[in-house]
C-alpha cells in the first residue's frame, strides 16, 4: 500500500511540475486543522513530507493562521506550536486579520504565482481550493498524508493550454478571418445542421429475375415446328 501511495504522489507531482512549473523547495501552507490532525495521528510532518513529495519541503503558515490558533486557546495549543515552527509568509492582512481559510485562499489568488501547496482538513476550504487551477491539496486520512488528485479545474486549464500551444493565437485569428471572408463559417454550420436522409431501396434489387431454361429441354415452339415437318414428309 505504501509503494502504491508513493507512485500515486509521484504521478501527481509530475503533473504539477510539468504543467504549473512547481519546483523545489516545495512550499506547503499549513492551517490549524491540518496541524491538529497531524498531532492527533502522531505524524511527523517535517520528517515525512519531503519523502512523500519527493523533494525539499518548506512548511509555511501566515500571521492570520497563528492569530486564529491563539484565539482558540488551550484546545489547539499543540497545533499552534507546530504552526509556530513553520516559516511565516506575508499576507495582505497585516492590520485586519481574517480567518485562516480566507487568508489561505488569498495566498493562492491570481493563478498561485508562489506555487503553494494547501494542507488542510477543512472541507469547505478544500472545495474552494479545487475551484482554482494549479493549487495542490494535502490532507490526512487514517494516519496518512495524502496528496489529492488534480482538480477538474486544473485538468481543464492544462487541456486548454495544450490546445493553444498547438495553434498560435495569430493563426487562429487568421483562420477565423479567412472563414468569414469566404463564407465558410456559415457553410460549416449548415453542414452540421443537415441530416443524412435514409436512402431508398436499391433499384437493381427491384428487377424481375429471368427464368432459366433447364439443360436438355427445348422450347415448346421449336417442338411444334419439328412435328409439322415430319407430317409433310
Amino acid at each position: 500500500m505504501k509503494v502504491r501511495r508513493q507512485k500515486h504522489a509521484k504521478k501527481i507531482m509530475g503533473f504539477y511540475k510539468n504543467n504549473f512549473h512547481f519546483c523545489q523547495p516545495f512550499q506547503v501552507l499549513l492551517d490549524g486543522t491540518f496541524c491538529q490532525a497531524a498531532l492527533r495521528n502522531k505524524i511527523q510532518i517535517r520528517e515525512q513530507l519531503p519523502g512523500y513529495l519527493g523533494g525539499i519541503t518548506q512548511l509555511c503558515t501566515t500571521r492570520c493562521i497563528l492569530k486564529e490558533l491563539q484565539s482558540l486557546g488551550k484546545a489547539l495549543y499543540g497545533a499552534k506550536l507546530i504552526a509556530q515552527r513553520s516559516e511565516v509568509r506575508n499576507c495582505s492582512h497585516h492590520k485586519d486579520p481574517v480567518s485562516g481559510s480566507a487568508c489561505l485562499l488569498s495566498m493562492v489568488e491570481d493563478g498561485n504565482p508562489q506555487h503553494f501547496f494547501i494542507a488542510t482538513q477543512d472541507q469547505d476550504l478544500a472545495n474552494k481550493v479545487k475551484k482554482k487551477a494549479g493549487v495542490p491539496l494535502l490532507f490526512i486520512i487514517q494516519n496518512t498524508m495524502v496528496l489529492d488528485k488534480p482538480s477538474p479545474k486544473s485538468l481543464a486549464f492544462v487541456q486548454k493550454l495544450q490546445a493553444d500551444q498547438l495553434v498560435p493565437e495569430y493563426q487562429k485569428e487568421t483562420i477565423v478571418q479567412l472563414k468569414e471572408k469566404e463564407g465558410l463559417a456559415k457553410q460549416e454550420g449548415a453542414r452540421r445542421r443537415k441530416r443524412k436522409r435514409a436512402g431508398g431501396p436499391n433499384p437493381l434489387s427491384c428487377l424481375k429475375k429471368k427464368k432459366k431454361t433447364q439443360e436438355g429441354q427445348e422450347p415448346s415452339a421449336e417442338k411444334k415446328k419439328r412435328r409439322k415437318r415430319k407430317r409433310n414428309r
